[in-house]
């Protein structure tokens, strides 16, 4: 089967994980389950340790910069030294925190029911300097919600908005944000663009040169099935010369050269390497993340983003017929959607009966969180409307 673009469509890759055969993992927006070869790249990596003597002064820098090209290559970046590696995306927000000269009257615009990771942040900036935080929240409506809120965050972008901080789809509903118009609105005040797109990259094509942000954090261990503690963060030239949160010695300028590395060098390697954390060339963690890209580099997001529609259209259908609401199909992910009850009724008691049925979804804000990826099949989302369907008919009684 060829999909529109004439690459041949995905069939279900189960076979590359460990998933229990009676288990529906729908999901990955919790955390991506760990790929056998993910898992193997690991465990090579764990044995490297055993023999000290066999690591080269040239591992500490060859693995790191082959998952920054294999980063790079996934957004569109156009060399791999914008891309820094950190631990999580609160470290990478911090940077960018530090490196935003937002003064008294400015503002930072965030969404409402935003991840927290970038909420604390941008909340103790704002204190500090006497800013102040704009939260744009989700429109209370039923009916073209992600429409509205897209213009309500355009609306409120002016003159006095020193950042704009958003992800690329809600983090508990999937609702899709317009980034590109947004960027394009936000450039034109002069505000910076810092993009999260931990739970869409990797599973939904993103493009460097046409969003043109200022900051790109994707987080690991979910879209991108990489391990826990590594966040991947492109810096525009913006951050060209940003100062880090950490000073550590393979950030510099000839850290390659480990018996010059007490002449201090002032000076930091080239580009983004600055914002690296301290130890960021882990020997069980990099390798799982660079196969983890080639991976991804295979499946390929648009490929991995039409199998999600396809496997989850129909179901989509069943649930809304069953009344409850889920976004428009046009302004929201196929990889990640919320299932929210109609006005005057409740999920109470859904999450349960999801579990015991052996479904695994998340409770995010008021949804129900759907994430399935390219280990789902058509009757993983059959299994999740028929407990649906139970659980409107014992509601009903």
């Amino acid at each position: 089967m060829i999909d529109s673009k004439g690459s041949p469509s995905l069939t279900s890759q189960r076979n590359e994980f460990f998933l229990p055969p009676d288990l529906s993992y729908l999901n990955c927006a919790f955390m991506s389950p760990m790929s056998r070869r993910v898992e193997n790249a690991g465990l090579s990596g764990l044995r490297s340790r055993r023999n000290p003597h066999e690591i080269h002064s040239t591992d500490f820098f060859d693995s790191s910069d082959s998952v920054r090209r294999g980063f790079a290559q996934l957004i569109g970046a156009t060399t791999a030294i914008q891309i820094s590696i950190g631990p999580s995306v609160s470290y990478a927000v911090a940077t960018a925190a530090k490196n935003i000269q937002a003064v008294r009257g400015d503002e930072i615009l965030l969404l409402g029911e935003q991840f927290p990771s970038h909420v604390y942040t941008w909340r103790r900036l704002t204190e500090e300097v006497g800013a102040r935080l704009v939260v744009v929240p989700r429109p209370n409506e039923n009916s073209e919600q992600g429409r509205k809120w897209n213009e309500r965050i355009l609306n409120a972008i002016n003159p006095q908005t020193v950042a704009v901080c958003l992800p690329v789809i809600h983090w508990t509903d999937g609702t899709l944000f317009d980034i590109e118009l947004i960027a394009e609105r936000a450039r034109d005040v002069g505000a910076f663009i810092i993009i999260d797109g931990t739970q869409s990259v990797g599973a939904l094509p993103f493009d460097i040169g046409r969003v043109k942000p200022d900051v790109l954090i994707c987080a690991g261990y979910k879209w991108l099935m990489g391990p826990y503690g590594i966040a991947l963060t492109f810096w525009s030239e913006r951050f060209q010369d940003g100062i880090p949160i950490e000073e550590n010695w393979i950030t510099r300028r000839g850290s390659e050269n480990f018996a010059a590395l007490v002449e201090y060098a002032d000076d930091y390697q080239a580009g983004a390497i600055r914002f690296d954390v301290g130890e960021r060339s882990n020997f069980v963690s990099i390798p799982m993340m660079r196969e983890a890209l080639t991976l991804i580099e295979e499946w390929q997001p648009a490929r991995i983003q039409n199998y999600c529609r396809m496997i989850t259209e129909h179901a989509v259908k069943e649930i809304r017929n069953l009344g409850y609401l889920i976004e428009d199909d046009k302004r929201r992910a196929h990889h990640l959607f919320g299932i929210r009850a109609p006005e005057g009724r409740s999920l109470a008691g859904l999450p349960e009966m999801l579990f015991a049925r052996k479904i695994s979804v998340s409770v995010r804000g008021s949804s129900i969180r759907v994430a399935p990826n390219v280990y789902n099949n058509v009757k993983d989302l059959d299994r999740l409307v028929d407990t649906l369907r139970t659980y409107s008919l014992k509601k009903a009684r």
